[in-house]
């Protein structure tokens, strides 16, 4: 888990401040721990037995990775290609393509908050990055908009929904076709 870890952090355009993850212990460990206490990232975990509380990691497990991966076991020797399927579709396709909402909160009379989904904030996650007053402060070193406007625009979103959807297809006859190999 340690070298995708790794590998997430620095594909990031952006300076990571956070990781919260599950109890699970892949994440809870000391190697973790001290990666992220070099990196200066602060680490926070999920309260035990309390499903709610990780919701949006929950969340981008149904809408994104379920969707994409679907719910069956994936056998660890075909970690590798599944990982460069992410980094090489998957991630790309999500981070600059695939439209989502983002919430506006809206404070009623009473003092009540609630979240309002409009069309008008629908953008995709580099949209919205983009959109964030004085948002160049938060790229890496070496980043520039320029540069991540030409890997935004590199594809159009329906060319790059068709090569995720290639890509997938590609994955998993190799990962089929290698298990049956083995049977």
């Amino acid at each position: 888990m340690l070298p995708v870890i790794r590998q997430l952090l620095e594909e990031f355009p952006f300076v990571i401040l956070g990781f919260h993850a599950d109890n699970g212990s892949e994440y809870i460990n000391y190697q973790v721990a001290k990666l992220l206490e070099k990196l200066f990232i602060e680490f926070t975990k999920s309260l035990p037995r309390h499903s709610n509380d990780n919701a949006l990691a929950e969340s981008k497990n149904g809408a994104v990775v379920r969707k994409h991966l679907g719910y069956a076991h994936i056998p660890q020797q075909f970690a590798g290609k599944v990982n460069a399927f992410c980094a090489g579709f998957l991630n790309p396709y999500v981070n600059f393509h695939r439209p989502c909402f983002f919430p506006e909160t809206i404070t009623d009379a009473k003092g009540k908050e609630r979240k309002k989904y409009r069309y008008e904030q629908m953008m995709t996650h580099y949209e919205k990055l983009k959109s964030l007053p004085e948002a160049k402060q938060y790229l890496k070193p070496g980043v520039t908009f320029k540069q991540l406007d030409a890997i935004a625009s590199e594809l159009s979103d329906n060319e790059a929904a068709a090569m995720l959807h290639k890509a997938r297809q590609r994955l998993f006859q190799a990962i089929s076709a290698a298990l049956k190999k083995c049977a």
